[in-house]
């Protein structure tokens, strides 16, 4: 993978390359955004880490990429480096029925990401794996995949690499591990953390680690536009309580994947603090219903009476949806909830 073949992000890449042609590489970092823009920066950005021949240039918005040529160049681009590790989310198969972790999925995981150049995201990979509703996870066997990988020596002899891929499904017990790596790490080693939300990391964890932001790709884009219109049509309802056509939205937005609904209840969230903003402070609130009416009036239900309501009722629906919970029961109730905050305006 070259930078040359990643669509924008030419801020960012600069960046990147700056830091490894700096020599300020850091043994612990993590790009945060949207999996399938992060991942194909990170697998760039390893290439270019280990190019033995890098290119720069004068001129142009990319200031300097990897050859593409050179041995470790074709060993990275083909996922096939010996230095080149993985961590990533798994759950029970037909084929491994207890006790899963990545060292039972290097192939399948491999052979994804070059089947995808990176781009696939968390429910692609469930559904390679053909785990359906189950909830992936990083667990405490993998931690000790990380020690015994990153205790080896380097066979090319540079640098030991560990990626992390959707590092927020780390379970405690990996994350309490991982952390005594990050704390006292082997020289020549790096870690990547590959993630799309910090918010369920440890803090020691995010203080150990530098953070590089991407920003989003095409792909939120496109789900943030189907669910401004689940989300409008659902707020309508709540004012007025007709089980019968609540029933049948609360069926709709349940029809979306474990990970689509919480990435939707994420956004519901985001858009009522920004609401709760527009209505406190005048900051501009896009709802993006269609009907002006709607959206210059809704933002005016927001308000210190009912916010810390709202966000609670959002919050235990999301931690329901990530415990797997029977989502048409967690979004009834949800509804319950959101419509009795709306009134105490």
């Amino acid at each position: 993978m070259q930078f040359k073949d990643i669509v924008g992000q030419r801020d960012t890449i600069n960046r990147l390359t700056s830091i490894i042609d700096s020599g300020r590489v850091s043994h612990a970092q993590m790009l945060l955004g949207e999996a399938a823009t992060v991942m194909p920066l990170a697998w760039a950005y390893l290439q270019y880490l280990c190019c033995e021949n890098r290119q720069h240039h004068s001129d142009g918005e990319l200031h300097a990429d990897s050859c593409g040529e050179c041995p470790s160049c074709k060993k990275i681009a083909s996922l096939m480096h010996p230095d080149l590790h993985f961590i990533f989310p798994t759950a029970t198969t037909s084929r491994v029925k207890e006790k899963p972790w990545s060292g039972e999925f290097q192939g399948e995981f491999r052979d994804f990401m070059l089947q995808t150049q990176g781009s696939g995201n968390i429910d692609d990979w469930y559904e390679t794996l053909g785990i359906e509703n189950k909830q992936g996870l990083i667990r405490e066997p993998d931690a000790d995949g990380v020690v015994s990988d990153l205790s080896l020596k380097a066979y090319e002899g540079g640098w030991r690499m560990m990626v992390v891929w959707m590092a927020e499904k780390m379970n405690e017990s990996f994350a309490n591990k991982l952390l005594k790596t990050l704390e006292e790490p082997l020289p020549g080693t790096l870690i990547m953390l590959v993630c799309e939300s910090d918010e369920r990391l440890l803090p020691t964890i995010k203080s150990r680690v530098q953070t590089l932001r991407v920003e989003s790709g095409k792909r939120k884009e496109e789900n943030n536009a189907e669910f401004a219109e689940m989300l409008v049509s659902w707020l309508r309802m709540l004012f007025k309580l007709k089980m019968k056509e609540l029933s049948a939205q609360v069926d709709k937005m349940a029809g979306l994947n474990r990970e689509q609904l919480k990435l939707f209840l994420q956004y519901a969230l985001k858009v009522m603090r920004d609401c709760f903003l527009n209505s406190a402070a005048g900051v501009e609130c896009h709802l993006g219903s269609g009907d002006e009416k709607f959206d210059a009036q809704f933002p005016k239900m927001i308000t210190v009476n009912n916010i810390a309501l709202i966000e609670e009722a959002l919050n235990d629906a999301i931690f329901a949806t990530e415990r797997n919970a029977y989502a048409k029961i967690a979004l009834m109730e949800l509804s319950f909830r959101m419509s009795k905050a709306l009134k105490k305006r």
